[in-house]
């Protein structure tokens, strides 16, 4: 008789017991059916035990997550926002330029500064057009659903092409840019069409913004450009790649601070590391290519 009421009294316990915790765990479930995605509340509980407490410590710990997730995603569209209205003004200055010029030439009776005015209005528009490529060009490097069309390429050749086109730029300044490559086979799996763009915006931010000739140096997997710049208090090497970052000489410039946006995505996409460093007055950018593909390819073609 007595084993029996302790046998009742035992399961009238794990009953109780059972149903406190449900009650507890809706009461857990309820808190997040109804929490709003902007509520600084947290979990508790109301009953004993390491579990609840992990359990909460667990909910909570995910939350506060989700809440840095949104801060985050919250001052990155605020920062969007700015970037816009810093690339719309970009956009904008040379439109009213070119349309000023268009102006001038309108009223102009004179042939030679009607020509005058007219190539000034070019030069602004080309200026706009370089933005606008620059942004699309940012637009398909982070595209998702891009397919890049990755094949063996011999990154001396493409170099070689990028650095003709720029010649007369090279000769404009007085500069001879130097190569050095320790495999002239040097050959790497990536799209073509990506890898022009990204020596084309290494070389056109050499251009732009460098003190003096790009020196371009391969050793085994890297690929560097480096080059001595006139102001380089002025460059945060930590934010070259930062979508719209423009170092305060740049700015006097012009120039969307995209260039190196896209090198960047463009790399990431080919598995390609890319890195900046300011020693004194020289900044250099490396690309670090997948090191188990490289000369694989090199010796299959040799």
């Amino acid at each position: 008789m007595t084993a029996a009421i302790c046998l009742g009294a035992l399961a009238l316990c794990g009953l109780v017991m059972l149903l406190l915790y449900g009650r507890e765990l809706r009461r857990m479930a309820a808190f997040l059916r109804t929490r709003e995605s902007h509520s600084n509340g947290r979990m508790t509980t109301e009953m004993p035990g390491p579990g609840f407490v992990e359990m909460a410590r667990a909910v909570n710990e995910t939350l506060d997550g989700m809440e840095a997730e949104r801060r985050e995603a919250a001052a990155e569209r605020r920062q969007f926002q700015r970037d816009l209205a810093s690339l719309s003004h970009d956009i904008r200055t040379p439109l009213m330029g070119a349309a000023g010029y268009v102006a001038l030439a309108g009223d102009e009776a004179d042939p030679a500064r009607r020509a005058h005015y007219l190539a000034a209005a070019t030069a602004r528009l080309g200026d706009m057009e370089g933005l606008l490529d620059q942004l699309f060009a940012y637009a398909r490097a982070n595209d998702p659903e891009v397919d890049f069309d990755r094949r063996p390429v011999g990154v001396l050749p493409v170099l070689a092409a990028v650095l003709t086109g720029q010649f007369p730029a090279f000769e404009e300044r007085g500069w001879e840019p130097a190569v050095r490559f320790a495999d002239e086979a040097f050959t790497v799996e990536a799209d073509e069409e990506a890898l022009v763009r990204i020596f084309e915006n290494l070389v056109s931010n050499a251009l732009r913004y460098g003190a003096a000739a790009p020196v371009i140096t391969q050793e085994g997997c890297r690929l560097t450009f480096a080059n001595a710049v006139a102001d380089p208090a002025s460059i945060d090497p930590d934010r070259l790649f930062e979508r719209f970052y423009r170092a305060d000489t740049a700015r006097a410039q012009g120039g969307a601070g995209l260039g190196l946006a896209v090198v960047a995505s463009l790399a990431a996409a080919l598995d390609t590391t890319v890195s900046a460093r300011l020693d004194d007055d020289e900044l250099a950018i490396t690309l670090e290519f997948p090191s188990d593909q490289n000369h694989v390819w090199a010796r299959v073609e040799a």
